[in-house]
């Protein structure tokens, strides 16, 4: 499911610093994983910054046929 044409959409946006996100191919959707980690230690205006770039990433999957998931592991 996860093409080069979604795979250059997806490198074509910028993450914020030190905020990382991975994609997942379930065959029939993608999923993008959060790393919890690193969105805590962010300020609010990160957080928006990296909730505003996987809004980014997950419209440019979509727009190139993907249904997307977006989750996280819960801290522990």
């Amino acid at each position: 499911m996860y093409t080069d044409k979604m795979r250059m959409a997806f490198h074509s946006i910028v993450p914020p610093k030190n905020f990382s996100i991975n994609i997942f191919d379930n065959d029939h959707f993608l999923t993008i994983k959060l790393d919890e980690r690193s969105f805590v230690n962010m300020t609010h205006d990160q957080k928006l910054e990296a909730v505003k770039y996987i809004s980014m990433v997950k419209k440019a999957l979509e727009m190139e046929g993907a249904i997307v998931l977006v989750t996280r592991e819960p801290l522990k």
